[in-house]
């Protein structure tokens, strides 16, 4: 009753439309997680509850092996207009340079792009033309996700005291890894925006958000015009300081996550529709509908998006889908991304069956046609 109520209220505000149109949102591209299945099984001999958590259990920077599957199977469908399923991949730039954070004894935070990072993976020397091959095939639209997938005042703090959960994570270049208790990115410093400001040295969220968005642009060679907050977290005083890099849509859920001053203060909620603006004219996506496998389990997923996505086109929004990264990962476990991509194999097709009329579209082509309308 809970679920459907919510599910409700996400679609009784807001832009609506006739047309049939389907937008997969997908996070986490380009962050690390966990380094390698021989990591995760010494941290399990160690007795920390890995299994428990989803992510630590299966996700990895993205590989050669990942990306080849998904095109392979977004390719395989197409909407009446003869367009295929595009995901809009949601990138983090940047991660930890876990050698210079070191050197400095963690008195300094340092960064390197995400191709670096991917050059010491196995199975990642053809991730970059897998992109391009994706976005050429119109299977894939690069967006903006953050610099980091990372809290880093809360990080560095951590580090500078020692702290032991943190510290083995650190040793093996991860930021964090599930020992127990509940699964929060919160908790684990993945709230990239979770403080009301961040003032670390030189550090700022102005610099973060600049920062970030020259490396998409010199990465990608085009600009992000979407943005999504790590953890559905950031205060509205990030929004003008995106708004001045070229971003005119704000993903999110339909509740955002306003963090205060004072960090142990509860975090404030705020609420938004698809086709909200703030007074800078950026346009609020939310969205509507998920399908997460790995979190949720199989059966309950396929049966849950299809419901979400039904009742999303009875209210006439369109339906804007949350997938994560993880759903598609198999370099941990190779069964996680081979189970989830039959599954989004037979989401497609029953999409397809369901509503001959659909429209695939990236989030910055449905925030155009919002914007037009």
């Amino acid at each position: 009753m809970k679920r459907t109520l919510i599910n409700n209220i996400k679609n009784i505000f807001g832009w609506r439309t006739n047309r049939r149109i389907i937008v997969f949102e997908s996070d986490d591209w380009g962050s690390i997680r966990v380094v390698s299945k021989e990591v995760l099984e010494k941290f399990i001999v160690k007795g920390y509850q890995t299994h428990k958590c989803p992510y630590d259990a299966n996700d990895r920077i993205e590989s050669n092996s990942d990306l080849i599957a998904l095109i392979k199977t977004l390719s395989s469908v197409r909407d009446f207009k003869g367009n295929h399923p595009i995901f809009t991949i949601n990138n983090i730039v940047a991660n930890p340079n876990f050698e210079k954070i070191k050197i400095s004894n963690f008195k300094k935070y340092f960064f390197e792009p995400f191709t670096t990072t991917l050059e010491r993976y196995p199975d990642t020397n053809l991730v970059m033309d897998l992109y391009n091959e994706g976005l050429r095939k119109k299977v894939f639209q690069i967006q903006f996700h953050g610099r980091e997938h990372l809290n880093i005042n809360k990080w560095m703090t951590r580090l500078q005291e020692n702290d032991e959960t943190t510290m083995e994570a650190f040793k093996e270049k991860m930021i964090s890894v599930h020992h127990s208790g509940s699964i929060s990115g919160k908790s684990h410093a993945l709230d990239a925006f979770g403080n009301k400001n961040i003032i670390n040295g030189n550090i700022s969220y102005d610099t973060i958000i600049k920062e970030g968005v020259n490396l998409f642009n010199s990465i990608w060679k085009f600009h992000a015009k979407s943005f999504i907050a790590p953890c559905y977290t950031w205060n509205s005083n990030i929004e003008p300081i995106l708004y001045k890099e070229g971003i005119k849509y704000i993903q999110g859920s339909h509740v955002q996550l306003v963090p205060s001053k004072q960090a142990n203060t509860k975090i404030k909620r705020k609420y938004h529709f698809t086709g909200q603006k703030n007074s800078l004219g950026q346009l609020y996506l939310v969205r509507n509908a998920s399908f997460e496998p790995t979190e949720n389990g199989k059966y309950f997923s396929l049966k849950n998006t299809l419901e979400e996505i039904e009742l999303s086109f009875r209210y006439n929004k369109p339906a804007i889908i949350s997938t994560h990264r993880l759903n598609y990962i198999g370099s941990i476990n190779p069964k996680n991304r081979e189970d989830n991509l039959l599954l989004l194999q037979k989401l497609l097709s029953e999409i397809i069956r369901k509503w001959p009329d659909v429209e695939f579209m990236s989030t910055d082509e449905l925030g155009d046609l919002i914007t037009l309308h």
